[in-house]
């Protein structure tokens, strides 16, 4: 079979799942199983993978569903419970002292406390708990879901503690010629992987700082009274600001430090002085956006979460600091059992639920249960509940809501990740055929020449499109894009920096990352509206670093 024919049918599953949610605008809960009997067919017939295979492919899928599910219901769960706790109340309260201006609660929330998240976790918490944050301060849930997905751009790369580039880059990229190089130029990994984390920091800061321009102005155009971009960009100086406050010290962190704390460190940094700016009116518009009155919102914005917060009579209001710790312990919590130089992230992650050579294949799974981010999640909820001194009758109605939401993501996830687990490990077959991620990529790589540096941003976005992880995109496509460097004579730590770029850029269209941001809002059914609309940011963000690529390999 020619090469050309292999990379149409690779294509075949993304694109079924790409026309159904987009095009046709069908729900997940169609779109999934029909795109994973896709994959099946596909792989079945022109991969010639062995059924005992798929199953193996789709149980190792199911231990990575968990995961997910996990990190969702104890993000639904905190909320619930601050909720009930009227903590969430005191939260929008607060928020609203510092600034009632949604394009600033934007800016702040989305895009710092997002940040932060993304580099104390990863793996798609960030969505998680700010998409119900947003609602809970009054957003639109359409809305909220959005947001929660753009800001997983630019902090990605170095989530989790670094983790994509650490695991994702370093572990994708060895092979006996990369040694090889490594010998003859007398470097160590370290020192190569230091020399992309460079490159990243400084692609992510130029792209990056724009984000939260974009993501206001996708805002005020797509969810605001007038329809307005122009709304979005009156508060240009302010999110321009916002935007170097934290890819400033994010890039310098990257340069001087190495790739486990730019997100953390840049969020860090950023957070108080825009809290501060904003409360001192600094760079901000003296007049107020705020979205239409809700009886005027279209019904296509609207999740199943509810978060009214109105006052019972009679009720004390809790204070600031009190209603913020729980999501202060959790952060706190984050950082400590990922920091590698402590024991406690070995300690969690070597409790481990596993699989070894499933049905007699050579696919493993497993799950570490106690190190995943749904456990501080629930530990912070706990702490919650005695924190605020919860009635028991309100705990048990915050769990019951929880669980009701969790169900239709999981029917969702179910046949998502298989899929993508068949799809990544469609290379073990009997043929000896390269996988269906990399023929696709051996194909865009042997048509494009000298421009190859305007796509590698792309190959690493596919990666993420389809696996929903940065690491796992740099995993599978680091050595492909460090060989096509080698053939082209470019400097491969540029290409396998764009490489980790893209990946981040593509976790803003990954599709079981966006159906977990929609469970925690419910807004099941509707993956594909997100996708229409964080398609742009993608797009802008491929475009801006290949074109970056461009100059910094030929200039």
């Amino acid at each position: 079979m020619s090469p050309s024919i292999l990379a149409i049918l690779a294509v075949v599953p993304i694109l079924t799942a790409a026309v159904l949610l987009v095009g046709f605008r069908t729900p997940a809960k169609i779109a999934m199983p029909i795109s994973f009997m896709a994959t099946v067919v596909v792989a079945y017939l022109a991969w010639e993978i062995g059924i005992i295979d798929i199953v193996a492919s789709s149980i190792q899928g199911l231990f990575i569903t968990f995961d997910i599910l996990y990190i969702v219901f104890g993000a639904i769960v905190l909320l619930n419970l601050l909720k009930y706790s009227t903590a969430l109340r005191a939260i929008r309260k607060g928020f609203s002292d510092i600034s009632e201006d949604r394009r600033i609660q934007v800016v702040i929330i989305a895009w710092l406390f997002g940040s932060f998240i993304e580099g104390a976790a990863g793996f798609g918490t960030p969505a998680a708990i700010v998409a119900p944050l947003l609602v809970g301060m009054g957003f639109p849930a359409f809305c909220a879901v959005m947001l929660g997905m753009m800001v997983q751009s630019t902090a990605v790369s170095f989530g989790a503690v670094g983790t994509p580039i650490l695991v994702g880059v370093s572990g994708g990229i060895q092979s006996p010629e990369f040694a090889a190089e490594l010998a003859a130029s007398g470097l160590q990994l370290s020192d190569y992987i230091q020399m992309v984390t460079s490159e990243v920091v400084l692609l992510h800061g130029i792209t990056g700082t724009l984000m939260p321009t974009l993501m206001v102005c996708m805002m005020t155009r797509f969810f605001g009274k007038n329809k307005s971009w122009k709304e979005g960009l009156q508060i240009l100086p302010f999110t321009i600001f916002g935007g170097f406050a934290f890819t400033v010290p994010y890039v310098l962190t990257g340069l001087f430090l190495g790739p486990e704390f730019p997100s953390l460190l840049g969020a860090l940094v950023a957070i108080p002085i825009v809290v501060f700016a904003a409360k001192h009116g600094f760079l901000v518009p003296k007049k107020t956006w705020d979205f239409d009155k809700e009886k005027n919102w279209s019904s296509t914005w609207f999740g199943t979460l509810n978060v009214k917060l109105n006052n019972d009579k009679g009720e004390k209001r809790m204070s600031l600091v009190k209603a913020w710790l729980p999501y202060i312990i959790m952060a706190a919590l984050l950082v400590l059992s990922r920091l590698p130089q402590l024991p406690l992230k070995g300690w969690l992650a070597d409790i481990k639920i596993a699989w070894t050579g499933i049905l007699g294949t050579s696919i493993s799974a497993s799950s570490s249960p106690l190190y995943l981010p749904g456990t501080i999640l629930l530990l912070a909820g706990i702490i919650t509940i005695w924190l605020h001194k919860m009635k028991s009758a309100k705990v048990r109605i915050a769990f019951k809501d929880s669980a009701k939401m969790l169900l239709g993501a999981g029917f969702v996830l179910i046949f998502t990740v298989p899929m993508v687990r068949i799809y990544i490990n469609s290379g073990l077959n009997p043929s000896g055929l390269p996988g269906m991620p990399i023929v696709m990529a051996e194909w865009v790589a042997g048509n494009v020449g000298d421009i190859y540096p305007m796509f590698a941003p792309s190959i690493g976005a596919l990666g993420a499109f389809i696996a929903g992880s940065n690491t796992v995109s740099n995993l599978m496509f680091t050595l492909f894009q460090y060989g096509v460097a080698v053939k082209l004579a470019m400097p491969s730590f540029i290409v396998v920096a764009l490489q980790a770029t893209g990946a981040a850029a593509g976790n803003m269209i990954a599709i079981h990352n966006v159906v977990a941001a929609s469970a925690t809002v419910g807004f099941l059914g509707k993956e594909g509206m997100v996708l229409r609309k964080t398609i742009v940011p993608t797009l802008y963000y491929l475009l801006v670093v290949g074109l970056l690529g461009l100059i910094f390999i030929f200039y």
